[in-house]
């Protein structure tokens, strides 16, 4: 079965602004994916690391890519297709209170 990566964008203030009826049955949704195998965190703070041509490593805190919403938390889950990953994540508490899902497929290497 196809894997993807989830990374779900929301701020605590939209959160706050959604019903507690919505964010319960959100977070319900999370703990059906989690006891369908999900691999479910919350996002720390992230760190760039570098390694240009093998010339030796360099860790920057921080992210790389900026949105208009932090990163909340990432997901892997397994579902038939694209679309169904994101039924799955549709009704998650980053894709209810005015926040954003991204499914983004996995493509696993080919093997050595």
């Amino acid at each position: 079965m196809p894997t993807f990566i989830t990374i779900g964008y929301g701020d605590r203030a939209g959160y706050e602004r959604t019903e507690a009826a919505l964010r319960d049955a959100a977070h319900a949704r999370d703990a059906r994916l989690q006891a369908d195998g999900a691999t479910m965190g919350i996002a720390g703070d992230p760190v760039q690391v570098r390694n240009h041509d093998g010339q030796g490593v360099r860790v920057t805190p921080g992210a790389f890519t900026r949105s208009d919403l932090p990163i909340a938390g990432v997901a892997v889950i397994e579902a038939d297709s694209a679309d169904h990953a994101a039924e799955f994540v549709s009704g998650t508490p980053c894709a209810i209170p005015n926040g954003v899902v991204e499914v983004w497929p996995l493509q696993r290497p080919p093997a050595s």
